[in-house]
């Protein structure tokens, strides 16, 4: 007896019974038909894995590179913090042994260094990269800027660690025969690495960093490896972007990828993270960076705001279970940039606000095209030499905020009924005893440039009453982490408004002399301006320097004019010869070389100004190494 007949139409199967062509044509119409209007998308398993996710990412690589990354940011530091140590502690010693000793005693200290250190600042600390061009712009036209070139030093840091990313990035299984993998792979490393480039990205470039007075570096030094550092995170970024559309590309065309870009809020906030770094990419090169500088500055942060959010956004909403491993680097990029905004905004509370009242600023305006402005502080705010600060002007952009050098500061006293005990050597002006600081004025010289600067002089000069006053806040004080205490001798050279960075140390280095807490016994000023009107900038604090107690002992001044109105000479402005106006521009090479026969203990050459005097002087200082005696650097200036 048969069993019950097989359905093999159901199973898909042609009937035994059936003639050849029947079957044919039985089979034909029970395979599904494949039509124009409707695809069944076919997922392709060497290809739709590798597009998302962790899937072919190698994180036990991309952890060990992360890793080695941090470990290496952290030796340089420590090494840095170590040699800052032993910088302090040999100018203390210094200080200690020689501030009671006259200019011409101090011969050990004028000669005493390793044998190695001449060299090694001629070669490599005081070195531009190339020849001599270091803080001189690079100019293409007058309109085009192509910014500065870093030392040598800062050159050989930024081959080390942006090296070290390139290498880290393609360190890969190029051996993986399946490409689509080995995309995942290079997405992973890439999308890692310009996550972790962004934490030392958002330190450097804060001007509240602790860095830079623990490790005694610049804030224009941590600029430089804030842009560079940035420029690596935005190719990686790139590179994370293009690995994925390449396997989203093979795995779903085109289409497929616009789909996910603007349906899928995992690719459609890291898409939107990368068009906004690129954009931060174009308007940071230097031709527009310089043309547009505060549009660029107010851009800049709005979309770094923007990147870090997608960031954010791409990490937590990942297929992953609990997000993508990048989770907490993410979370310390919003800490680190919520804590320097927020100790801004406690900088500008407390130095703007008290119960005396607001900060009023009294602007004037000056020959030359620059601006002498007082801020009068409702608190005592301390002030060191070579310190700056950041300046707003309500009505004018109080949205920004520019960094100027202190010329001067005063404190007013008031009767203390608690005993209280003054130290010259920590401020440059003397305190009455028996008295309690309540507020400060703080001065500043401001050349009319463009933009702001220009906008603040304008308005002064179309002032009715021949000065402006008007609220103000004043952001600071920054910086001030040299010190020429130390110094035996000191030169000082200046720029046109450069001549405020100068100033500071003036008066605070002679009043330690006089009260035997400075080792200086000699300050050389050269002052290098235009025309001989601008000296009307200084005129009211250099009234005060020449009547200190001393000063034709310590100080020579030497004013050179580089384009007078009319035919001048040498003029000696002083009884005592030490002040000179002289025409023309100053032979650097010249002037140090004779500074350094008449030296007395270490010397400090420092020097404010434009680009092209900083690489004169540098150029100068490196020349008078290994000649037998000391002679250190410092230049300060702020590249943008």
């Amino acid at each position: 007896m048969r069993g019950p007949r097989m359905d093999h139409t159901r199973r898909g199967i042609a009937d035994p019974d059936l003639t050849f062509p029947e079957a044919l044509l039985q089979l034909r119409d029970t395979i599904p038909t494949i039509t124009n209007t409707q695809e069944v998308p076919i997922s392709n398993p060497t290809i739709t894995p590798y597009n998302t996710g962790l899937n072919g990412v190698n994180q036990p690589n991309n952890m060990l590179f992360t890793d080695i990354l941090w470990w290496t940011l952290g030796g340089l530091g420590v090494m840095i913090l170590l040699i800052r140590i032993g910088q302090l502690a040999w100018a203390k010693l210094r200080l200690v042994s020689a501030m009671n000793t006259k200019g011409r005693q101090q011969h050990f200290w004028k000669v005493k260094q390793w044998s190695w250190m001449p060299g090694l600042k001629r070669s490599l600390i005081y070195a531009p990269l190339w020849k001599k061009r270091h803080n001189r712009e690079i100019q293409l036209s007058s309109a085009v800027n192509m910014g500065t070139l870093p030392s040598r030093l800062q050159a050989a840091v930024l081959l080390v660690y942006l090296g070290s990313n390139l290498a880290y990035m393609f360190v890969l299984d190029w051996q993986q025969a399946n490409k689509y993998a080995l995309c995942a792979e290079i997405r992973g490393r890439s999308g890692t690495l310009s996550v972790v480039n962004m934490i030392p990205l958002i330190i450097f470039a804060g001007r509240n960093n602790p860095l830079i007075g623990l490790l005694n570096i610049s804030f224009d030094t941590y600029n430089l490896l804030h842009r560079w550092m940035g420029r690596m995170s935005v190719f990686e970024v790139l590179i994370h972007f293009i690995a994925w559309a390449v396997v989203q590309v093979a795995d779903d065309g085109w289409e497929g990828v616009k789909h996910k870009i603007l349906y899928d809020r995992f690719i459609s906030s890291g898409t939107v993270g990368v068009v906004a770094m690129f954009v931060i990419l174009v308007l940071s090169l230097s031709p527009v960076r310089h043309a547009f500088y505060e549009s660029f500055l107010n851009t800049h942060i709005i979309l770094a705001l923007v990147a870090f959010i997608c960031t954010w956004i791409h990490c937590v909403s990942a297929t992953v279970h609990g997000g993508l491993p990048q989770i907490p680097w993410v979370l310390a990029i919003f800490i680190l940039w919520g804590a320097e905004r927020f100790a801004r905004v406690i900088r500008l509370a407390y130095a703007n606000r008290s119960s005396r009242g607001y900060t009023t600023a009294t602007v004037e305006p000056m020959p030359g095209e620059a601006c002498r402005v007082t801020m009068h502080l409702p608190r005592h705010i301390p002030v060191r030499p070579g310190q700056h600060a950041y300046l707003r002007f309500a009505g004018l952009k109080p949205w920004e905020n520019h960094p100027f050098s202190i010329a001067w500061f005063e404190h007013t006293y008031s009767p203390s009924s608690l005993p209280t005990y003054s130290s010259s050597s920590s401020s440059s002006e003397k305190h009455p005893p028996g008295t309690t600081p309540t507020s400060t004025t703080v001065s500043f010289i401001i050349g009319a440039h463009t933009g702001f600067t220009r906008q603040l002089y304008n308005t002064a000069r179309a002032s009715p009453l021949g000065a402006l006053t008007l609220r103000a806040a004043f952001e600071g004080p920054y910086a001030g982490h040299h010190s020429f205490d130390s110094y035996g001798h000191v030169v000082l050279f200046a720029g046109a408004t450069g001549i405020t960075h100068q100033l500071s140390y003036i008066r605070h280095l002679i009043n330690g002399c006089n009260d035997r807490t400075a080792c200086t016994r000699r300050i050389t000023l050269v002052w290098i301006v235009r025309d001989h009107e601008v000296l009307e900038w200084i005129h009211p604090y250099m009234e005060q320097i020449l009547r200190l107690p001393n000063r034709q002992e310590i100080l020579r001044i030497k004013i050179f004019v580089t384009r007078p109105k009319t035919a001048m000479g040498v003029n000696v402005l002083s009884t005592s010869g030490t002040v000179q106006k002289l025409p023309g521009r100053p032979n650097v090479v010249t002037l140090l070389a004779k500074e350094q026969d008449e030296q007395m203990g270490a010397m400090v050459v420092g020097v404010c100004g434009p680009g092209g005097l900083g690489d004169d002087v540098r150029g100068a200082v490196r020349g008078m190494q290994g000649l037998g005696t000391v002679v250190d650097f410092v230049e300060e200036s702020f590249t943008w």
